[in-house]
């Protein structure tokens, strides 16, 4: 198995090798100078001229006409990158560009990294705006917390296309599906069993939230911070309140018993427990699980140590366990979820992105799942798994024309068929690619 630090040196000189990780190709046909008489000038001006009559009636004709329809976003400020923290767009470009690269290999969507030299939330928020015209869904990347839970909520409300932080719903998306089948595999229900999450930045947070939607009791749930369990009794609960109202709510309303403490005494007497906090081993100990329910869920997913090695939560009694990490058994990857989504809503010309639709795109993965046998070492498809995105993206589309959010109606069979050409269609660009050697091999 190769190290973080082999990994890193590969890295470092295959991307310098190839000076970027995606670029613009055509996809109509060029035979000769001719045929921009259709594509540019006098031609395009017939398509421009309908799109204006279309604005005009109330119709945006633009997702019919132009790549709009499959045209996502990837902005990022670059203030909380993967692990690195506030390293500025140009740094996190890199990042953004390997999203796009994702977006298209996994999901078929064409994704534009865009990092902006903004970091004041009402200006970012206008330059995403004022953006809008040429994309179909946006999705935000490495923002801040809490800015990023503002940026997300005046987004949602102000564009007429989804909005998505993966950081929050992706992460959010994949845990509720493996936590789905986990408590499957050990026979418990979710407005029974008590949570503990540790760590309390986007992702948990946006966890917390969407438990809730699940149907999780949330005075069944402890939160912890740096600063130990959330709850109204806090010294800090007015700064909270006035400087990050999302953590503040959870204060607020979770931890039914009001238990104080930190990580040891959240975890006491808990069915599940969730981690998404700084890299272990150590973080979580093993005497910890052992003080947890019988039939314990671990995740631990901090990267690129989870805050427990899989094999002491094991030891310690957990049944289910989970990390970040593709070298162990369920791995709870963003990866799973946001190729699929998107795939979904663009394909429907969804206007929104709703609950619904979240909850249609983590039952169909988890099912997709159970459909193949799930157990103690597999809750949750891995990213290899072409199939997987194909019903999520569908489950994701169908809930958007249910809902009245999609621009376009479709049978099941033609969403079907238009999904997995959309997803299989990178793979036989790159096979021919590579063969006529488009692309150079390593």
């Amino acid at each position: 198995m190769s190290s973080s630090r082999d990994w890193f040196e590969i890295s470092e000189r295959l991307h310098r090798k190839y000076a970027g990780k995606i670029e613009v190709v055509p996809k109509v046909p060029v035979t000769g100078l001719d045929d921009f008489s259709i594509w540019y000038t006098p031609g395009v001006a017939e398509p421009c001229r309908r799109i204006r009559k279309g604005l005009d009636e109330g119709v945006d004709k633009s997702f019919e006409y132009t790549l709009r329809w499959n045209y996502a976003a990837v902005v990022s400020d670059g203030t909380r990158v993967l692990g690195l923290g506030n390293i500025g767009p140009e740094a996190g470009l890199p990042v953004m560009e390997g999203k796009s690269l994702l977006f298209k290999f996994l999901g078929g969507v064409d994704a534009v990294p865009i990092v902006l030299r903004e970091k004041d939330p009402e200006k970012f928020i206008y330059i995403v705006k004022a953006l809008e015209p040429s994309f179909g869904a946006i999705n935000l990347e490495d923002i801040e917390s809490p800015k990023c839970f503002y940026i997300l909520e005046k987004l949602q409300e102000i564009l007429e296309i989804p909005v998505w932080h993966d950081d929050q719903q992706g992460t959010a998306l994949v845990n509720i599906a493996g936590l789905i089948n986990a408590l499957k595999v050990v026979g418990k229900k979710i407005d029974q069993v008590k949570i503990a999450l540790i760590g309390a930045g986007a992702a948990n947070i946006a966890l917390y939230r969407y438990l809730k939607v699940s149907g999780a009791n949330p005075k069944n749930i402890i939160s912890v911070d740096s600063k130990g369990i959330l709850h109204p009794e806090r010294g800090d609960i007015e700064e909270l309140r006035r400087s990050n109202p999302w953590k503040y709510q959870i204060a607020v309303e979770s931890n039914g018993e009001g238990v104080k403490g930190g990580i040891r005494e959240a975890m006491k007497g808990a069915d599940v427990v969730i981690a998404a906090s700084k890299p272990g081993p150590g973080v979580i100990k093993k005497e910890w699980v052992q003080e947890m329910n019988k039939d314990a869920i671990v995740f631990a997913e901090a990267n690129p140590i989870p805050e427990i090695w899989p094999w002491e939560a094991k030891e310690a009694g957990a049944r289910v366990v989970a990390t970040g990490r593709s070298d162990f058994p369920n791995q709870i990857n963003n990866s799973l979820g946001f190729p699929a989504v998107f795939r979904g809503v663009l394909t429907a010309r969804a206007k929104k992105m709703s609950d619904e639709m979240f909850l249609a795109a983590a039952h169909a993965l988890a099912k997709h799942a159970e459909s193949k046998g799930i157990h103690e070492e597999y809750i949750i498809p891995s990213m290899d798994d072409l199939e997987a995105y194909v019903v999520e993206a569908i489950a994701v589309a169908e809930k958007a024309m249910e809902l009245g959010l999609a621009r376009r109606t479709l049978s099941r069979s033609e969403l079907e068929a238009e999904v997995r050409e959309l997803i299989s269609r990178p793979r036989k660009y790159m096979e021919v690619a590579l063969k006529e050697g488009l692309i150079k091999p390593f």
